[in-house]
């Protein structure tokens, strides 16, 4: 059985907050691949005179180093070894919880395993890492290792072995996940007045992945996944 790590993220999560959608972000790659990506971003990162240690975000991409950006999600198409799925909830305000008899940490671990159940299969092992947010993560990460195993019946903890949080600032892989993510979440709000950087960021995921990002792609697509969920209800999957 081989073992995937898998590293996860979110964007304007919580219930009541500035933005009206919500993303959910996946990157994997096998276990044994971490430390050669790892070894590929930091090549990047000195290629372009930055610190190894320079933090990939999407909230720090700015015209200065937009050719940096652009290398990095060149070289994750490149990279047959790493896989990004998104999960998008359009306009979270319309959500209706007390109608299911539910709450948003109910709703958002459903959606987290929502994220995560296509990529899941029983014939490999799955490592999680989740960027951790706040004091609370052991209680959060936890549930969520619960949720997930229950889920497809792994009781056992066979499949999802682990769940951990770590910091994203000391992960490059998940640092990478935030960049395809926060050039998604972008796409998906339509926003009026977007940076000339971040513009030729999302146009040059769209031309390589030959996806438009607003729109759900197939279940099996194994490079650039993207599920935009449009359920009525807090509880719909």
């Amino acid at each position: 059985m081989a073992i995937y790590n898998i590293y996860c993220d979110e964007s304007c999560h919580l219930e009541r907050d500035d933005s009206n959608a919500m993303v959910l972000g996946a990157i994997w790659c096998p276990k044994d691949k971490v430390r050669s990506v790892h070894k590929e971003i930091k090549a990047i990162r000195l290629r372009h005179e930055l610190s190894p240690h320079t933090e990939i975000k999407w909230n720090k991409v700015s015209p200065s180093k937009v050719g940096f950006y652009l290398d990095l999600v060149d070289y994750f198409f490149g990279a047959p070894d790493l896989h990004f799925r998104a999960l998008v909830i359009p306009n979270k305000r319309v959500l209706n919880h007390q109608a299911f008899s539910s709450d948003h940490n109910t709703w958002y671990y459903k959606m987290v395993f929502n994220l995560l159940k296509v990529i899941f299969d029983s014939s490999n092992r799955f490592h999680i890492y989740l960027d951790q947010k706040d004091t609370q993560s052991a209680e959060r990460i936890r549930k969520l290792h619960e949720v997930l195993a229950h889920n497809i019946y792994d009781f056992d903890r066979n499949i999802v072995e682990r769940v951990e949080s770590v910091q994203s600032k000391e992960v490059g892989i998940l640092q990478l996940g935030d960049l395809l993510m926060g050039a998604v979440g972008q796409a998906n709000r339509n926003l009026s007045q977007r940076s000339d950087a971040k513009n030729s960021i999302i146009e040059r995921i769209r031309r390589r992945s030959g996806k438009s990002l607003t729109k759900s792609t197939l279940q099996r697509e194994d490079k650039v996944n993207i599920f935009i969920w449009q359920g009525s209800g807090a509880d719909e999957q």
